[in-house]
């Protein structure tokens, strides 16, 4: 199994929603397919963004690794969710974030 460290940069007039976790948990699940591999999802709320654990199958040699996959499922949960692209940052999106601070990251 490998694990994959995500953070989700809130946009700058969202704040933290109760049950958001459980939300974002249900977007991702919507949105996988069989070949991202993915098991289980865990998240945490910050003030400022929501952080996830993503845990995928270990595939063979010659597909993608387990962060291109997060990576691509998670565009494809910002693209298809409104939720999503309301509450949070697109990925690599810059705008309104202290020097340091990154988008979204995988």
């Amino acid at each position: 199994m490998d694990i994959v460290y995500a953070t989700l940069r809130r946009s700058p007039t969202v704040t933290e929603t109760h049950g958001e976790v459980g939300e974002v948990t249900a977007i991702l699940w919507a949105h996988a397919t069989s070949d991202d591999g993915l098991e289980h999802v865990s998240g945490r709320c910050e003030a400022d963004r929501l952080d996830l654990l993503l845990y995928f199958l270990s595939f063979t040699p010659g597909r993608p690794q387990a962060p291109a996959r997060a990576g691509a499922l998670l565009a494809r949960c910002y693209q298809a969710s409104p939720a999503m692209r309301r509450r949070y940052l697109a990925p690599g999106d810059k705008s309104g974030l202290t020097p340091g601070s990154g988008g979204t990251t995988v």
